[in-house]
């Protein structure tokens, strides 16, 4: 069947041309998410088992309660009697480093679009495409430009994971109470500190929302990105679909499920005040009301 539109061979003709002709850049790219990478991993691995163990056990006894505590308790001991730890370490390395450069990005453009109807109209069908397109055609391009390793496959994942950070600060942003924003134009905030004082800390459940969902699809990614290289947990996955391994498979993926349980539980109770779920509400109101009496007491004096 021939082709009316070549769309494939002009892709493939970019790729080719941006590889011709700008191969110092994603040489610099490559070598500053590397670092940027190989810090974050070094330093989860630097710290000792138990100290890591005790650190993911305190924030969930903190932020969710007695119960996760035991179960994340639970849940790190047999990742660690299983033979899996290193390998989870990584892997979460990979996750955290995915997720920083993907909410980097993400937060401010989902403010952007908040605030701009146009640069809205421009991201939603990008993010659609983000979204929507298949995993595994990530790993191709990223590949061809940056080679294999874990560059590639936190590229990748970036592409992947950044969408739901974006789409939820807009909404968060969009649906703050628009009587809480008049109330801090009437105390006269400037755009800077009605963003930052009174639209944010009230989008900030959506965010954080945002967050969860790019961390859980950060660390599905991640494991995708086994294929190119990354590391991690997805190295022992893929090699139990290669020989056929069932037990492999399953020890390796339970440690990717116990891994995501924990990040999901902890990372959503952010999205909410440990005491009264209503406290943040006016809180960057009150913070701008603060400010204002200060600055009316200094220009009073």
């Amino acid at each position: 069947m021939s082709e009316i539109i070549p769309l494939g061979r002009w892709v493939d003709q970019s790729v080719h041309y941006l590889l011709d002709h700008d191969a110092s850049t994603f040489d610099s790219i490559g070598k500053a998410i590397e670092s940027f990478a190989a810090m974050i991993e070094h330093g989860l691995q630097a710290i000792p088992m138990w100290a890591l163990m005790a650190f993911f056990i305190a924030i969930g006894l903190w932020r969710v309660g007695w119960r996760f505590a035991i179960f994340a308790t639970a849940s790190l001991l047999l990742i660690y009697a299983t033979g899996f730890w290193d390998q989870t370490v990584i892997t979460l390395g990979l996750t955290l480093s995915s997720t920083l450069i993907s909410l980097v990005f993400g937060i401010p453009l989902g403010i952007w679009a908040a605030k701009n109807k146009h640069v809205q109209m421009v991201v939603r069908p990008i993010l659609d495409l983000m979204q929507t397109m298949p995993a595994f055609v990530y790993l191709i391009p990223a590949a061809m430009l940056f080679g294999l390793g874990r560059v590639p496959g936190i590229l990748s994942t970036v592409i992947f994971a950044m969408p739901p950070a974006v789409r939820l600060t807009s909404l968060g942003i969009k649906h703050v109470n628009r009587e809480i924003v008049e109330a801090g134009q009437a105390f006269g905030c400037t755009p800077w500190q009605l963003l930052y004082k009174v639209q944010f800390p009230n989008a900030l459940p959506s965010i954080m929302q945002g967050v969860n969902q790019t961390i859980m699809m950060a660390l599905s990614m991640v494991i995708i990105a086994s294929m190119v290289g990354a590391g991690g947990l997805g190295n022992d996955v893929l090699a139990s679909i290669q020989r056929l391994d069932i037990g492999l498979g399953f020890e390796s993926g339970l440690s990717v499920v116990l891994l995501a349980i924990i990040l999901d539980r902890i990372t959503e109770s952010f999205g909410r005040s440990p005491g009264s779920a209503a406290a943040p509400r006016f809180a960057g109101l009150r913070s701008v009301m603060r400010v204002r009496r200060e600055q009316a007491v200094v220009a009073q004096s």
